[in-house]
C-alpha cells in the first residue's frame, strides 16, 4: 500500500511536469501567431486551453484524493498542497497565453503590433517560454537552487514591461490609443505568466525545504 502512494505522489509530479510544458507550449505558439499574425496557430492555442484546464482539474482531483484517503505529513503533505497550488499557477499561465492569442485572432488580419515593440515582445516570449520549461526540469528533479535562479529571469520580464510604458508614454508614440492599451494589456500578460511560473518555482523550493519564500502574486 505504502509503495502505490508513493507511486501516486510522483504520478502527480509527473502530471504538473506535463502542464509546464502544455503552457511552455501555448507561450511559444501564441507569442509566434501575434508576430506573423497567424491566426490559424492562435485558433489552435485557444482550442487547447481546454486541455490544461482538464489538467489542473485532473491534478486537484488527484491531490484532493490523496489527502482524503492517504491523510500525508511532513513532506508527502508538503508535495500535495504545493501540486494544488502549482496547478492553479500553471493554469493561469495557459489563460495568459490564450489572451495573447485571443489578441491575435481579434485584430486579425492586422498585426495586433507596431513594429517599433514587436522586438520587445519577442523577447519577453522567449523568456516566458524559458521558464516554464526550466519549471518543467525543477518539477521532475526538485533541484532548489535551479528554482530560486528563476529570479533573474523574471526580472528580464520585468524591465521590459515596464520599459514598454516609457515606449507608449513618449511623445513621438504615433499608434494611438487603441494600440497603446493593446500593448499595456499584452504587457502585464507576459509579465504575470513570468510572476506564475516563480511562483510555481517556490512551491519546490517549499516541498524541499518546508519554508515558503515570501512573494505576492497578483490575480491575473
Amino acid at each position: 500500500m505504502r509503495e502505490a502512494y508513493h507511486v501516486e505522489l510522483e504520478n502527480l509530479a509527473t502530471k504538473l511536469a506535463d502542464m509546464s510544458a502544455q503552457v511552455a507550449d501555448a507561450m511559444e505558439r501564441a507569442t509566434k501567431a501575434m508576430l506573423e499574425s497567424d491566426l490559424e496557430l492562435a485558433e489552435r492555442v485557444i482550442s487547447d486551453d481546454a486541455l490544461v484546464d482538464d489538467a489542473r482539474a485532473d491534478c486537484e482531483e488527484q491531490a484532493y484524493a490523496l489527502l482524503a484517503l492517504q491523510a500525508p505529513v511532513a513532506t508527502d503533505l508538503r508535495i500535495v498542497l504545493a501540486a494544488i497550488h502549482a496547478a492553479e499557477s500553471l493554469e493561469r499561465m495557459g489563460d495568459l497565453a490564450l489572451h495573447v492569442a485571443k489578441a491575435t485572432r481579434r485584430r486579425h488580419p492586422e498585426p495586433v503590433l507596431p513594429d517599433n515593440v514587436r522586438p520587445y515582445f519577442a523577447d519577453m516570449g522567449k523568456i516566458d517560454v524559458r521558464l516554464a520549461r526550466r519549471v518543467e526540469r525543477i518539477i521532475k528533479t526538485r533541484d532548489i537552487e535551479a528554482a530560486r535562479s528563476l529570479e533573474a529571469d523574471d526580472d528580464q520580464v520585468d524591465d521590459i514591461h515596464r520599459h514598454l510604458f516609457s515606449v507608449i508614454m513618449d511623445k513621438n508614440w504615433e499608434h494611438g490609443v487603441a494600440t497603446a492599451v493593446d500593448v499595456t494589456l499584452l504587457g502585464r500578460f507576459y509579465e504575470r505568466y513570468a510572476d506564475h511560473a516563480v511562483s510555481v518555482a517556490r512551491r519546490m523550493v517549499f516541498v524541499a525545504t518546508g519554508r515558503m519564500p515570501g512573494y505576492s502574486i497578483a490575480e491575473p
